[in-house]
């Protein structure tokens, strides 16, 4: 067992090393590296019935590696797919965005790879994803903006249902981003959408797409074509103002094998955070359990041992603090590669 102690950081094992696991010279192709999408089942530890390994390439050295952990997988099984993420992750030159997708609790970025959803199986070999073969969909996304101190942004369901009066919206049409701004949303919201519409415009679409700014009643063709008309929506909530506030605080913790021993320490407890925190010597752990993700930041001059412990130390971090493994999502950012959702936490990002 981990023997831990408070003041000094957390300590954690190494990098998975138990397993002398090594992927077979044919297990990833050169075809990895095509874009589109690929899935690799996990099986007897090799590539294990219950775990698979999603990768969506959209080419220009993006994409989003999904480690897919089925509620009755083992810790075997989890182990040798977190391995096989590391050794793919590698292959493909460190640039994936990693994802830890649970069964019931996958991410959105996860479910919109298959637009008519996901169909769970039972058995091992002969369980599998079911995929819309007819062709490719739109890839549209929906971002709700809540709080009233720490405002936050996350991914919702592309529907109206997500919608309230009291609360600021962002539609990607990728062409155009429509921010949306409920009757009763506060002011405060407001400014974290435009925040964030400005961040997605610029970091992910290059500046190429347009900022379309309307107000609840007044929505455009673009919004009824892509959502269906709009219905009564539900009315704003102070209480939940209140309770995304808590949930929305963020920590800043650096993993270091300096002493030859894994371990956390504290950066900073209070975000927004610099972003000169982020050294590119070292990996860094974003906690945002409390709204039910971790995010791991690889810098670009980490050690092989510091990056590729990187799951490992979050499900260390899971544990100590307490969260849910199977309901807390991790997201294993490469320097260079940062997610809107993470750049959001820090002051500004250029």
């Amino acid at each position: 067992p981990n023997k831990r102690n408070s003041d000094a950081g957390v300590p954690v094992e190494g990098a998975l090393a138990m397993l002398p696991l090594r992927a077979s010279p044919d297990q990833f192709s050169v075809s990895a590296r095509e874009v589109g999408l690929h899935a690799w089942r996990v099986e007897k530890l090799k590539a294990v019935p219950y775990a698979y390994l999603v990768l969506s390439n959209t080419g220009e050295e993006k994409s989003n590696l999904h480690l897919w952990i089925g509620e009755k997988s083992s810790r075997d099984e989890q182990v040798a797919c977190a391995m096989l993420a590391i050794q793919l992750d590698d292959f493909l030159g460190g640039y994936p965005v990693q994802h830890r997708e649970s069964q019931g609790f996958e991410s959105p970025e996860f479910m919109k790879l298959f637009p008519r959803g996901v169909t769970y199986k039972e058995g091992g070999v002969e369980s599998g994803f079911r995929k819309s073969q007819s062709g490719s969909t739109p890839s549209y996304r929906l971002f709700q903006i809540k709080g009233k101190k720490n405002i936050r942004a996350k991914e919702v369901e592309l529907s109206w249902s997500s919608f309230n009066k009291g609360d600021c919206f962002i539609l990607d049409l990728n062409e155009s981003i429509i921010s949306w701004t409920g009757s009763q949303a506060n002011m405060f919201e407001k400014q974290k959408m435009n925040e964030i519409a400005a961040l997605i415009r610029d970091t992910e679409k290059l500046g190429k797409a347009k900022i379309i700014s309307v107000t609840e009643g007044e929505e455009p063709p673009e919004m009824i074509k892509v959502l269906g008309s709009k219905p009564e929506l539900k009315e704003g909530s102070p209480e939940e103002d209140i309770q995304a506030d808590a949930s929305n605080v963020g920590a800043l913790y650096k993993v270091s094998d300096a002493t030859g021993t894994m371990k956390l320490t504290p950066v900073s407890n209070k975000s927004p955070f610099d972003k000169g925190l982020l050294a590119n010597d070292d990996c860094f752990v974003l906690d945002n359990g409390a709204n039910g993700k971790i995010y791991v930041w690889k810098g670009t001059g980490a050690n092989a041992d510091e990056k590729g412990a990187a799951l490992k130390v979050a499900d260390d971090f899971i544990q100590k603090m307490n969260y849910s493994k199977q309901k807390t999502r991790v997201e294993i950012i490469p320097q260079g590669k940062e997610t809107v959702m993470f750049k959001q936490f820090f002051k500004v990002w250029n």
